[in-house]
C-alpha cells in the first residue's frame, strides 16, 4: 500500500547557455558534487533510457543504496529517473531564458511512495513531512552548488 508525500520543485537561474547546463545535470555520476543527500552514482551502462544506476546516500550516520532506472532523456532539455525502492521519479528540466537557462528539478510521487519507504523515512529520517522539507531545501543547495559550477567553468 503506498503512502501519499507531496511532490517537490526547485528551480534556478543560471547565466550560462543550455547546452553548458545540461553538460553537468545530465551526468548523473556526478551527483555527489552537489546533492546532499545522494553521495555517489554509479552508472550500469551507456546514459540512456532504460539504463540503470545505484545511489548511494547518506544522511547523517545512514546509508543506504538505491536503484534506479533513467527514464526519459532529451538531449539538451530533461533527464528523469525512477527511483525502483520507493516509487519516486527524479527530473531535471532546462529552460532556456533570455539571459541563460532556468534548471527546474523535481521530485514527483502520483503513486505515492512504496510502505517500505515510507516506514524507512518515517524510522530514520525524521518522518515524511518533515524529510520532504528538508528535501526541498536541499535541492535547492543543490542547484545553488550547480549554478556555481557550471557559471565558474
Amino acid at each position: 500500500m503506498a503512502t501519499q508525500v507531496r511532490d517537490l520543485e526547485a528551480s534556478i537561474d543560471i547565466a550560462a547557455a543550455p547546452g553548458q547546463v545540461w553538460a553537468v545535470v545530465s551526468d548523473i555520476r556526478r551527483t555527489g558534487e552537489w546533492s546532499p543527500e545522494c553521495r555517489r552514482v554509479l552508472l550500469l551502462g551507456p546514459r540512456a533510457v532504460g539504463t540503470p544506476f545505484v545511489g548511494i546516500n547518506q544522511r547523517g550516520l545512514v546509508v543506504w543504496p538505491t536503484t534506479s532506472t533513467i527514464t526519459a532523456l532529451e538531449e539538451g532539455r530533461r533527464i528523469a529517473w525512477r527511483v525502483n525502492e520507493n516509487g519516486s521519479t527524479w527530473s531535471y528540466t532546462l529552460e532556456p531564458t533570455a539571459t541563460g537557462t532556468r534548471v527546474v528539478q523535481r521530485r514527483e510521487t502520483p503513486d505515492g511512495v512504496s510502505a517500505f519507504a515510507a516506514a524507512f523515512t518515517g524510522l530514520l529520517l525524521g518522518g515524511n513531512e518533515g524529510h520532504g522539507d528538508e528535501l526541498e531545501r536541499g535541492m535547492q543547495r543543490g542547484l545553488e552548488r550547480i549554478k556555481a559550477i557550471v557559471e565558474q567553468a
